[in-house]
């Protein structure tokens, strides 16, 4: 059935709940899992360009390495429940857009993903990220509470 499992993850809770979800059931499908994390760019909303690219390196370093302690957690999770995993990160305004570029580059079959994202006005105006997921995906998306 599903043989190659994408795992979105913000480290966040519910994230890792849906992550749990994902390897149980890529242990029992005998499925592989790939584990990713999307970064969001360094917010440009400053006025003095020295400023700006301190904070931009700094804080894209340790986007990075909050993104990358995520996706080792992801992998050490798999590796307990026996599933192969592979990981990466990307850099991008919109998760959704890497999610649905990363299913297709990775060749997943599925995507098992948190609930959550955007909460009140700005989901009202913005719209779930999982939604969107769901809308633009080529494949099934399984959604977690």
């Amino acid at each position: 059935m599903f043989k190659h499992i994408l795992l979105p993850t913000d480290g966040s809770e519910l994230s890792l709940r849906a992550v749990d979800t994902g390897i149980a059931l890529a242990a029992r499908l005998g499925a592989s899992v790939y584990a990713f994390s999307v970064v969001s760019p360094f917010p440009w909303l400053t006025y003095a360009v020295d400023i700006i690219q301190a904070n931009q390196e700094f804080y894209l370093g340790e986007a990075i390495a909050r993104a990358e302690g995520y996706l080792k957690e992801v992998c050490q999770r798999a590796a307990a429940a026996g599933v192969a995993c592979a990981s990466s990160h990307a850099i991008e305004q919109r998760p959704y857009t890497a999610i649905v570029a990363t299913v297709a580059a990775q060749q997943c079959d599925l995507i098992v993903m948190a609930s959550h994202g955007w909460r009140g006005f700005d989901r009202l105006l913005l719209g779930s990220e999982t939604h969107k997921v769901m809308l633009h995906a080529s494949v099934p998306v399984l959604v977690c509470h």
